[in-house]
């Protein structure tokens, strides 16, 4: 069996998503460095001078956790691939503003699939006992060199959940997962290089499509599930295309996936793109619903989970700012704009 169940069921009490209001579009870059035309993506979200991937997790907790109705975490973990700090724990930062001492606190990493490898081992925490509700935080504030192909879709956001017992209020169950991974090198940043490099051409192949497309079917096969099963399916979504294409391949439809497909709007959020595609899942998510979560992280790996909807979302949904929310409240930026907020004058 590759099946990952906690023997105590665990489930999301509460969920919260954050994006800067800035936003560029592709047009704006390619202007800059190609003379016109456009990238993969309309836009992307852009962090501010005095926004990072702490002060994003923050506000993205602080949703969860107000949703969640919490207030003691036994463990915070924040997944990022763009830490303020080389040495210097995020999770600590963000514990400490959210009140939280007496917890267990880790940084994550693994690309763009930290996030869900938190939300694993909190539902392994819980699951067996030994904590009762912990926080899993997606979050990065992503920068590719620029002129790059990465520069286009490289974006600011993601989301937090509070993982907790499944019972009275609970808002989705994590009924289970799989992993699969692989040494693949397809994107990279050395110690003290400011910009990640990837190889291109393995980026699809054998990337992204090989290990999603394994760790769903390996989900689906040792379930029993079909795509029709799922109300909702939501992809890492390093552009727009790939989550379409993959969801094709494994036989989910496009109406099973769009809701959770923003990147045309933010680009990638790299360790919160698939998660912030699960917030807004959750935000129009009925009881009953069952949604496919598939996350992609260069390395490279990808974690597969099945989650049902339980009646407590109608009861916390509206607490907080919606995805869609978020989405609407921005501001246009050029790019010298960009390049100041971002301090990516570097070569």
């Amino acid at each position: 069996m590759h099946l990952m169940k906690s023997s105590r069921p665990s489930a999301i009490l509460g969920y919260g998503a954050y994006l800067p209001r800035y936003r560029m579009s592709t047009a704006e870059i390619a202007r800059v460095w190609k003379g016109g035309g456009s990238g993969p993506n309309a836009e992307k979200a852009v962090a501010s001078m005095d926004e990072d991937t702490v002060t994003m997790a923050i506000e993205a907790a602080n949703g969860a956790m107000q949703m969640a109705g919490v207030s003691r975490l036994g463990a915070v973990f924040v997944g990022t691939e763009s830490k303020p700090y080389a040495v210097k724990p995020t999770s600590t930062m963000v514990a400490q503003a959210l009140g939280q001492h007496h917890t267990l606190a880790a940084d994550l990493e693994f690309a763009c699939k930290a996030g869900t490898e938190a939300i694993q081992v909190i539902t392994g925490l819980v699951g067996s006992g030994m904590i009762d509700a912990g926080l899993a935080v997606g979050m990065d504030t992503a920068q590719g060199r620029p002129g790059d192909d990465l520069e286009y879709t490289a974006a600011s956001g993601g989301a937090a959940f509070v993982i907790g017992r499944n019972g009275k209020g609970a808002v989705a169950l994590i009924d289970c997962s799989t992993s699969y991974v692989s040494d693949t090198g397809d994107f990279w940043r050395r110690a003290h290089e400011k910009y990640p490099r990837h190889l291109s051409r393995f980026t699809g192949e054998p990337a992204y499509f090989h290990h999603v497309e394994t760790a769903v079917r390996t989900l689906l096969t040792e379930t029993g599930h079909k795509p029709t099963d799922f109300k909702y399916a939501v992809f890492h979504q390093p552009n727009p295309r790939f989550p379409v294409e993959v969801a094709s391949r494994l036989g989910f439809t496009i109406e099973q996936v769009k809701t959770g497909l923003l990147n045309p709007a933010i680009g990638n959020t790299y360790a919160g793109s698939s998660l912030i595609g699960l917030a807004a899942v959750l935000d129009e998510a009925q009881p009953g619903d069952r949604v496919l979560l598939a996350s992609f992280g260069s390395g490279a790996g990808s974690d597969a989970f099945c989650i049902e909807v339980l009646d407590g979302i109608a009861r916390k949904r509206g607490a907080g700012q919606t995805v869609r929310s978020l989405l609407e409240r921005n501001v246009k930026v050029d790019y010298s704009t960009y390049s100041r907020y971002r301090d990516e004058l570097h070569k």
